[in-house]
Order: C-alpha cells, then sequence, then structure tokens
C-alpha cells in the first residue's frame, strides 16, 4: 500500500531508541525526509542517518528552546515541515507518590507534556501552510488507566491527550489534523533497560526480566492477546495517521495494547 509519504518532511522527538526509533526507522522506509531529535545521537540513530540520510539533531527537548531548536533545524534544511510526532516521554518507576518532589514532577512534565506543547508552537506555523499537516501525539493508556508507580507520568500523558483534543478543535478547520496513539506496555528500553518496568515486575514475581515481559506482564496486566507490543507496530499506526489515507481522521485517540483496556 502506497502511504504517499514520499518526500514528505517528518519531525520526531524522542527518537534515540524505542517507539521514536521505530517511528524515525518507518518514515524513512517511506522515503519521507525525516529530521529527528535526541539529547544523545546512539549508534542506531548514525544507522539511520548512513542508510537512509535521516538528520539526527543533538539537542536537550526538555528545554523551553530545545523543541523550537529542532522545528528550525527541519525547516532550514527542507524548507518545511508535513508532519510532527511527539515521541519523547520518561517515567522512573518509584514506590509511592509521596516518593516524587516537585523537581521531578516538573523534570516528567517537561520532557513528556512541554516538550509536545514546544514542538508544536514551533512547528504548527509551517504545518499550517502546507497540504496535509500533521501531529501525532504519543500518549499512553496511563492517560486514563493510572499506574501509582507513575503517577506523575500518568498525569503528564493525561495532558498530552487533552492537548491532542484541544489542537485538534482548533486547526483540523485549517488543515491540520491532530491525532494520539495510547500504547500500553512495548517492548522498549523503557521497560527493558537495566532497572526498568521489566526488573521492576520480576523482582515482584521472583523471575527474571524476560519472563516478565514475555508472560507476567501480559498475564498480570490482562493483555488479551497474551503479549506486549512491538514498536514497529506503534509505528506502523503513525505512518497511517500521518498519511493522507487518514485525510479525514483528527481529534482521535488509538489504543494499541492488545486488548488490555477492557471499557468503552
Amino acid at each position: 500500500m502506497d502511504l504517499q509519504l514520499k518526500d514528505r518532511v517528518a519531525v520526531v522527538t524522542g527518537a534515540s531508541k524505542g517507539i521514536g526509533l521505530a517511528i524515525a526507522d518507518a518514515f524513512a522506509r517511506e522515503s519521507a525526509h525525516v529530521t529527528v531529535g535526541s539529547r544523545s545521537i546512539t549508534p542506531e540513530l548514525k544507522g539511520l542517518h548512513e542508510k537512509y540520510g535521516v538528520t539526527a539533531v543533538p539537542v536537550d527537548l526538555s528545554t523551553a528552546d530545545g523543541p523550537g531548536a529542532l522545528v528550525r533545524h527541519a525547516v532550514d534544511e527542507y524548507g518545511r515541515v508535513d508532519v510532527l510526532v511527539n515521541s519523547l516521554g520518561t517515567a522512573t518507576p518509584r514506590p509511592s507518590f509521596l516518593d516524587i518532589d516537585d523537581a521531578e514532577w516538573q523534570r516528567i512534565f517537561d520532557m513528556t507534556l512541554f516538550s509536545a506543547v514546544r514542538a508544536s508552537r514551533a512547528a504548527l506555523p509551517h504545518l499550517l501552510v502546507v497540504d496535509g499537516g500533521s501531529i501525532i501525539n504519543i500518549s499512553s493508556i496511563n492517560a486514563r488507566l493510572p499506574f501509582p508507580m507513575v503517577v506523575d507520568y500518568s498525569a503528564a500523558k493525561a495532558g498530552l491527550s487533552s492537548l491532542t483534543k484541544s489542537l485538534s478543535e482548533e486547526f483540523a478547520p485549517r488543515g491540520v489534523r491532530v491525532n494520539a496513539i495510547a500504547p500500553g506496555p512495548v517492548r522498549t528500553p523503557f521497560w527493558t533497560a537495566p532497572g526498568g518496568f521489566a526488573d521492576a515486575t520480576a523482582a515482584q514475581a521472583g523471575t527474571t526480566a524476560q519472563e516478565a515481559i514475555d508472560a507476567v506482564v501480559p498475564r498480570s496486566m490482562g493483555i488479551s492477546t497474551g503479549r506486549v507490543t512491538e514498536a514497529h507496530e506503534v509505528a506502523d499506526l503513525a505512518l497511517f495517521l500521518a498519511s493522507p489515507l487518514a485525510g479525514n481522521i483528527t481529534g482521535a485517540e488509538f489504543t494499541i495494547d492488545g486488548g488490555q483496556v477492557k471499557t468503552l
């Protein structure tokens, strides 16, 4: 299927690993011009540059100026922006809400919500002058299924889901579609890195991190398919939402969680 993304200019935040990296790779495979932002240029990003010409910009997207600098880099290089994917987000599992101080709340919100606010504000003037501009926010099922270990992350993602609706209401009549994707557990470093959620789950269950993400997490979280989502599956959905094939889809949030959320 031709998604009609060839030569479109896509900006992806938080693309050094995980979902963001998979999305950058997917757009590049569709022959889009991809600019990504990350504090570190990982070997994976270097590989995307060598294979597809993906531009990786070293920038701290949690700062007030970082997202705007990323968007300006794409505009300077390609003269336009057609798609913005706000994929940056972070969470640290903690025993209790009482363990999270103001500095940590601010850090999580700067990376997970305010980076998207700032990137959208910088990109929208450019998206408004192209045909079929699109913003895709990577939210989470935690926006509606709060998890006490990541209460700050859940609150930030809820804000991102709300931002999606608000931006869609204002800018859809002007030709910019804004949608969100809400993944459940995804096999990314967010889960699999040392000290991540797989380790925390394994410690509670008395098993290995591999067994935790392959079996304990799907079983304990009621994932109907019996497995966690793969990053490329989220990326495939992002491609569709960015494409002209989704030309009348806006203000929507798409859950991809293997059936974990049971409510309508």
